[in-house]
């Protein structure tokens, strides 16, 4: 356990075993970590940041190699994101929906090329943090059909109510380009709260004391989730800020662990 909770950000990480472009532009790619074991279940995991070009998928270099030494397979996803061309409203959308097609197809031919260890890419568990939680929530919404499970860590749940509380200085504006008021038709194909149920099973991980995206976010968005019919579990972390849930050695990680064994194997849920 460390003692800054940012000190993950900047933490060195294993490099990815390799990467894959699944577009033309730059950032429309996917790192790629594999486990040593063979048909290791895909998880296409979405990076923080608010949706902004400052962060990008480095950062969570340290949670997808924990991963796949444990038995997965990660693709770290990059997208354009908002303050480069292409980025926000809905470039950032249309990158996420193109990699959850893609990278999947893309991984076996590549292993295949390489004869390397089988991987189980389809339905892949699609997780996120943040920011890429929100993502995450929001194509299982919109393509229950080609996602497995959804792993959903401090996630922006809430893009109305996160508007409304001006996360990150004007963060969902940003994105979407304006005000609910402004922008509705943006708001009601971008914001979870708006289009549920999605009908994947999924498992949210949120600290209680999370100062940068409020637990509230995550506590309504399952609540509306279950009101719709969705298999959805918060497992509130008592204590736990907003970067313990990426980070392996934080005493949130077995937690976060458990959220993924119940999407992936099946195996029981936490108590709320």
């Amino acid at each position: 356990m460390t003692s800054d909770p940012r000190e993950v950000l900047g933490r060195p990480a294993r490099p990815a075993d390799f990467t894959l472009r699944y577009g033309e532009h730059p950032d429309q790619v996917a790192d790629v970590r594999l486990a040593a074991v063979a048909g290791a279940p895909l998880v296409l995991f979405i990076h923080g940041g608010f949706w902004r070009s400052e962060w990008d998928r480095t950062h969570v270099g340290p949670l997808a190699a924990d991963l796949a030494d444990r038995g997965y397979a990660v693709a770290t996803v990059e997208f354009r994101r908002t303050g480069q061309p292409g980025g926000g409203w809905p470039g950032t959308f249309s990158d996420v929906a193109s990699a959850a097609v893609a990278v999947p197809d893309l991984l076996a031919k590549e292993i295949a090329h390489r004869g390397l260890r089988p991987v189980s890419v389809a339905p892949p568990i699609l997780a996120g943090h943040s920011a890429g939680g929100h993502l995450a929530l929001w194509y299982a919404a919109v393509a229950p059909d080609a996602v497995g499970g959804v792993v959903a860590l401090a996630p922006v749940a809430d893009l109305a109510r996160a508007h409304e509380l001006d996360l990150d200085d004007g963060a969902v504006a940003d994105l979407l380009g304006g005000s609910p008021d402004g922008v509705p038709e943006a708001y009601a194909a971008a914001d979870p709260m708006r289009n549920l149920p999605s009908n994947v099973r999924t498992v949210i991980v949120h600290g209680s004391d999370d100062p940068i995206v409020p637990v509230e976010l995550s506590r309504a968005f399952c609540r509306l989730a279950r009101r719709a019919g969705d298999d959805t579990t918060l497992v509130e972390l008592a204590g736990v800020e907003h970067f313990a849930v990426i980070d392996p050695l934080s005493a949130a990680w077995p937690a976060v662990l458990a959220a993924f064994g119940t999407v992936t194997r099946g195996e029981a849920e936490a108590d709320d």
